[in-house]
């Protein structure tokens, strides 16, 4: 039962009992298994979140990301700090991405019809570098683009509950939201939070486990949110440069990280960027990724030379 005292054996520390919490946020679900949880757990997590929602939510018609996206072009306007730090950081991975990632598409998602509202013309292209301008305490649109934070604000709500629950006093917990999972310290066995990377249905490829121990990880999948149109899938996946889903034949990819909301923005650039562009970016940052490309021989598997090392 939670609240075990902790036991001496084998000369190593037994922790006490996981507590799982879960619930519906962010239109997937969340979940998290904390060793001996503080007592405010639960409601600091749906806390966190609820904050997430109103800030970075294009689906809340009052939230500041939707507030911000209906301001005059030009007129500054202050954002909150949390917000403030996804965009910076969407604006830096988009600058070294070469525009792969891009925080700006907001109005391409909609009309190709992953977003809350579907344009009745072809929306204003424009990239996030040259669009927004941001500046100390908030930022300015420069064209009419969207800001939406799809490929990224999960990644930031992950990290934002983990350092949460530290403050709380809680030490071994994973936290998961819609896939993406960040793990701290160890399970009452002290084995690491052990987790398998996502495979996408169908694909018979071997199961690839890592240990969350201080790390996070985040997948982007062509299987995830789609539409099929004349026999084509369509992924949620925008490419900046063509205004339209990709479809480069990348099913997923997955990065480990040490910030799941690096992992998430970077694991949308490399799918994004495909096959030839994005291995290349991954391995010029350092990043512990895995692509599986869709060909017509099967599911191709890629490794980049971080992930090796660490799965060595």
């Amino acid at each position: 039962a939670p609240g075990l005292s902790p036991e001496i054996f084998g000369g190593r520390q037994r922790l006490g009992a996981i507590t799982g919490f879960t619930g519906p946020t962010m239109g997937t679900t969340w979940s998290a298994s904390i060793v001996d949880p503080p007592a405010d757990a639960e409601m600091t997590i749906r806390t966190k979140l609820n904050m997430v929602i109103a800030q970075m939510s294009n689906w809340d018609a009052d939230s500041v990301i939707s507030r911000f996206n209906r301001q005059p072009i030009g007129a500054w306007m202050t954002l909150p700090v949390e917000m403030m730090t996804v965009l910076r950081t969407g604006m830096d991975i988009s600058r070294l991405s070469g525009g792969a990632f891009d925080p700006a598409l907001g109005q391409l998602v909609g009309q190709c019809g992953f977003g809350p509202h579907v344009a009745d013309e072809a929306p204003a292209c424009g990239s996030a570098a040259t669009s927004v301008e941001v500046g100390d305490h908030g930022a300015r649109r420069l064209a009419d683009v969207a800001l939406d934070f799809s490929g990224i604000a999960k990644g930031f709500a992950v990290d934002a509950v983990a350092d949460a629950l530290r403050v709380l006093g809680a030490a071994n917990f994973l936290i998961e939201i819609g896939g993406e999972l960040r793990g701290a310290g160890v399970k009452p066995d002290i084995q690491p939070w052990w987790v398998d990377m996502e495979t996408p249905p169908g694909m018979a490829l071997p199961p690839m486990r890592v240990a969350l121990s201080g790390l996070a990880i985040a997948t982007s999948g062509d299987y995830r949110r789609f539409h099929m149109v004349a026999g084509k899938r369509l992924s949620h996946s925008i490419d900046p440069g063509t205004g339209a889903p990709i479809q480069n034949g990348v099913a997923c990819v997955t990065v480990l990280h040490d910030s799941a909301m690096m992992a998430d923005a970077w694991a949308t650039a490399i799918t994004v960027a495909g096959p030839g562009k994005g291995l290349s970016l991954a391995r010029e940052h350092g990043l512990a990724a895995r692509m599986i490309v869709r060909t017509d021989n099967g599911p191709r598997e890629h490794l980049t030379p971080a992930l090796e090392m660490m799965l060595a």
